[in-house]
């Protein structure tokens, strides 16, 4: 029994510590919420204190000195409700941020390994059998997404099929203008120092999607370098598989 009390505790607090943003947000606006209501609610009490020390001083209008003198003590929970709410929503804050900088740190480091695993495939099997495990790669991605079960997006940029490795999507496009796309937006890099996922995507005629605006490409991690695969679908239609050589970073503005 003591044993599985102390389960349930350790639990809990597991439980707590990683939802602790949510709940601390949930706290803040209720307590704003409940400090609204506790303002209204005394405030009938402060007019009538206000209209008994107007007839006190036998005056028609008290100075804002003495209207807050007079009723502060009545707004003293909706004060500290405010108080604690504002806490709780600045603690949401900082731990969102600690969680986000540790999230950037481990993605760097991810593609920092991912870069010096790559480089290292090719330095020992050569460049040709890198090219094939790519495609290998590639014909894997499109296996286990076949074309027959999703649409595909008509872009009028090119009538040729070609397949996203990071969104999944496939579309009609061809290599000219998904190189004239690239070639643009590392252009824009030059002058904007960056450019996002979803300003590719916007580029060659797709919709952006979720990720799209916190993952991109800095001119100082390195300019957008597509890579390009050619697959047969299930029903033997050519398909281009569009992969990125420099992996969209999240930290890339």
């Amino acid at each position: 029994m003591k044993h599985n009390l102390s389960d349930i505790a350790k639990n809990v607090r597991t439980v707590i510590k990683k939802h602790s943003p949510e709940i601390l947000t949930g706290i803040g606006i209720a307590g704003m919420i409940t400090a609204t209501v506790m303002a209204v609610k005394a405030t009938p009490k402060a007019l009538t204190l206000i209209d008994e020390k107007k007839e006190e001083q036998n005056v028609d209008k008290l100075t804002t000195v003495e209207t807050v003198k007079t009723v502060w003590y009545c707004y003293i929970p909706s004060a500290v409700s405010i108080a604690v709410s504002i806490l709780c929503l600045i603690g949401a804050s900082s731990v969102n941020v600690r969680r986000n900088a540790a999230l950037a740190t481990a993605y760097t480091l991810s593609e920092s390994a991912l870069k010096e695993y790559k480089d290292k495939v090719v330095e020992t099997i050569g460049e040709k059998k890198e090219q094939a495990v790519r495609d290998s790669i590639a014909k894997d991605k499109i296996e286990k997404n076949p074309v027959s079960k999703n649409e595909v997006i008509i872009t009028n940029k090119g009538d040729m099929l070609c397949y996203d490795a990071i969104s999944g999507r496939y579309f009609k496009s061809d290599i000219d203008k998904l190189k004239k796309a690239e070639n643009e937006l590392n252009k824009r890099m030059l002058n904007e120092m960056s450019v996002s996922l979803n300003d590719f995507y916007y580029e060659i005629g797709l919709d952006g999607i979720g990720i799209g605006d916190n993952i991109g490409w800095s001119i100082n991690k390195g300019f957008i370098a597509l890579q390009f695969s050619s697959q047969l679908t299930e029903e033997g239609t050519p398909c281009l598989v569009v992969d990125y050589s420099v992996v969209p970073d999240y930290d890339y503005y």
